[in-house]
């Protein structure tokens, strides 16, 4: 059997980059590592980071622009009969970036939690998921002859719940240390997403019916006994109101 000498297969340079970035953000601080000192980490020019990354914070959130096209094309196929369900799996995306890298990913939510330009970085990337979830859905209604005049509306409320629920439950795992399920804490959080707003689509939601009123018994004995049957959820107020009719004080 002959040995297979063929040389390794070098990593991609946006990865060299962006490993020797990170490497020297959690030694040295993030403030305190400049371009140079990530270049000569990597052994390359400056031209080669700039190729690959506008600035330091794109350096440490590497894999966001191709879970960002992994996203749009997982939407584009789509069959769309559920769009509410169709965005929450387009959420968990994301979260399976995430936890391929499970100690990078809690170094990173750290070094986030250090840094208030990268958090403002960070909520820029959120952003983007969130327009391109509320884009899918407005799409989806667009021919929708059932859509509602709020139907925009609509798509960018449910694409903020989705986006908020899947990072609640990521961001719980991050502060775990990476223990646990992520996707157990993902799906529970966005099952309550489903639990609001799946089925709903585009259509107005109706208001629900108003309790009847409280029925007041007239059957007054020379006590002034008042006899009171109200509807099993009739508001107080309204209980209140009618009582008070009947004993003329309204």
């Amino acid at each position: 059997m002959t040995e297979d000498r063929r040389p390794a297969k070098k990593p991609p340079m946006r990865d060299v980059l962006a490993e020797a970035a990170f490497a020297l953000f959690l030694e040295r601080g993030f403030e305190r590592t400049t371009v140079d000192d990530i270049v000569a980490r990597a052994g390359v020019g400056r031209r080669s980071f700039f190729r690959y990354f506008p600035s330091k914070e794109d350096a440490v959130f590497p894999d966001h622009e191709g879970c960002l096209a992994d996203m749009t094309a997982f939407l584009a196929d789509a069959d769309g009969t559920d769009p509410v369900a169709t965005v929450c799996d387009g959420a968990r995306l994301v979260l399976r970036m995430y936890a391929e890298k499970p100690e990078f990913s809690v170094q990173r939510y750290r070094l986030t939690r250090e840094v208030p330009g990268l958090r403002t970085y960070e909520l820029s990337v959120v952003r983007r998921y969130e327009r391109t979830l509320a884009g899918y859905l407005e799409r989806r209604w667009a021919d929708d002859p059932d859509a509602g005049p709020d139907a925009a509306l609509r798509a960018e409320v449910i694409a903020a719940s989705v986006v908020a629920a899947h990072n609640n439950g990521l961001r719980s795992w991050l502060r775990s240390g990476g223990k646990g399920d992520a996707g157990a804490e993902v799906d529970r959080a966005l099952e309550l997403v489903r639990a609001v707003w799946g089925g709903a689509g585009a259509r107005p939601v109706a208001p629900a019916p108003e309790p009847e009123p409280a029925a007041v018994s007239s059957a007054v004995s020379d006590d002034e006994v008042i006899v009171m049957v109200a509807r099993k959820g009739a508001p107080m107020w309204r209980v209140v109101q009618h009582i008070e009719s009947a004993l003329g004080t309204a």
